[in-house]
């Protein structure tokens, strides 16, 4: 059952900390509206058993998402005939004129318990994709069939699934049945093309969901919210092995990043390598003063520069090495909020992994037995600088799937982040630039 859990792992973190407080929110605002509201005991009557109905159903609706959660892996030999199933079922969608929009920008937003036309628009909407029962009902209220219906297309288009019709919501509505076709057509031939034996253990990426599986056996051992590469500094797209951890690394910084940030930084704040217990060697290993690099120059690229390791340090408690040229890992991080936000797109081209620890001794437990979750967490706890080789290296694999299908018939979305897809040109403000509007 451990594994089950794990694979709930994003949702589980949104229930616990906003499912009961949303409810009580929206019942109590319920509640308090309900005397001006109810001109009559006849309209009080039927908001009382409204209120009743929509608190019977949430339970319900948290238990419905769930459900979606699959432990089946995103590359599994399947998901592409699970996707060639998708194909068929939005090819009729398109044909029978695809699904309307929602009006408005999205800056005012509704939720459960607000009446607006606009609501009429959003079951219409919901219903042409399959996440409203048709037996709901036209009417304008927010209501938590409603409620849950969204829920349910938030959780498909990677969105945090949190029942209100905002910014970011709107615009994955917005985007036309037609487009989403083309974008399972494109990503049925990515899939088909890693739909061959990948190992009995291995871990994926999945760049564009920032999300990670640890795969055991044909099946989900755990899955974990990433940050991956910036538009700017794409997290690289290949197959390679683990075969290293480092806990409590020291991180050497990149050319790259001694260029793009740490020299702009400095010129900020000429402490800010004092600060990060960042220290400045030449390549002899002799120490140098920041006062000795020109910073108004690229001079500082000619250096080494290296954090200690401890809490502040950028990789965290512990690097997860592969084989590659781009010079990117695996790594636990130290900003810990990024992961509860549905754009993780912040790095410089690694993968900060959420929950590391319980991935770290997934790798270990079988290909290095004498390590276990005990000595994971009491290495990181003492400080200790260790180096662990992988006895048998573990396949890893970085890939770009923006739409995929499970057996359950739930179609996944995520944006088209490095605009790889080809497939949002006529479509205004898609792609890249989509999911600014979640910020």
């Amino acid at each position: 059952m451990k594994s089950v859990k794990a694979a709930l792992s994003p949702l589980a973190l949104f229930l616990k900390g906003r499912t009961l407080l949303a409810g009580a929110v929206a019942l109590a605002a319920l509640a308090a509206a309900s005397p001006s509201m109810a001109q009559t005991p006849l309209e009080a009557l039927r908001q009382y058993k409204q209120r009743v109905e929509w608190e019977d159903k949430f339970d319900q609706t948290m238990q419905s998402l769930q459900a979606m959660q699959s432990s089946s892996p995103t590359l599994s030999p399947e998901t592409a005939d699970h996707i060639a199933a998708a194909i068929d079922q939005y090819s009729r969608i398109v044909q029978n004129g695809g699904w309307g929009t929602v009006s408005g920008d999205g800056k005012n937003k509704l939720r459960i318990g607000a009446r607006d036309g606009r609501v009429v628009e959003l079951r219409h909407r919901l219903m042409a994709s399959g996440d409203l029962e048709q037996t709901a009902g036209m009417s304008d209220t927010f209501d938590s069939y409603v409620d849950g219906g969204l829920r349910r297309f938030q959780m498909r288009h990677g969105l945090l699934p949190d029942g209100v019709l905002g910014e970011g919501t709107l615009t994955a509505l917005n985007i036309p049945a037609d487009v989403r076709l083309r974008q399972l057509e494109t990503n049925l031939v990515r899939l088909r093309a890693m739909s061959g034996f990948l190992g009995d253990r291995y871990v994926m990426v999945n760049i564009p969901a920032a999300e990670i599986e640890a795969v055991e056996n044909g099946r989900v051992r755990s899955r974990h919210t990433a940050v991956v590469g910036k538009i700017d500094r794409q997290t690289p797209i290949l197959n390679s092995k683990i075969y290293e951890l480092n806990f409590n690394p020291y991180w050497t910084v990149p050319v790259s990043i001694i260029r793009k940030d740490l020299i702009p930084k400095m010129k900020q704040d000429p402490q800010y390598l004092a600060k990060n217990k960042i220290r400045i060697f030449d390549w002899k290993g002799n120490e140098l003063n920041w006062q000795d690099i020109d910073w108004n120059t690229d001079e500082a690229t000619q250096y080494r520069f290296t954090q200690e390791p401890g809490e502040e340090n950028s990789l965290g408690s512990v690097r997860i090495n592969f084989h590659n040229t781009h010079q990117v890992y695996l790594h636990d991080t130290p900003s810990k909020t990024l992961f509860g936000s549905d754009y993780r797109f912040h790095s410089s081209g690694c993968v900060r992994v959420q929950n590391v620890r319980e991935l770290v001794t997934w790798l270990l437990e079988s290909t290095t037995p004498d390590w276990n979750r005990s000595k994971v967490d009491d290495v990181i706890r003492v400080g200790t600088r260790e180096d662990v080789k992988l006895k048998t290296q573990i396949p890893l694999y970085l890939t770009y799937i923006t739409a995929w299908a499970n057996s359950d018939g739930v179609v996944n979305f995520r944006d088209d982040i490095y605009n790889r897809d080809g497939v949002f040109g006529d479509v205004p403000d898609q792609g890249a630039s989509a999911v600014q509007a979640r910020l």
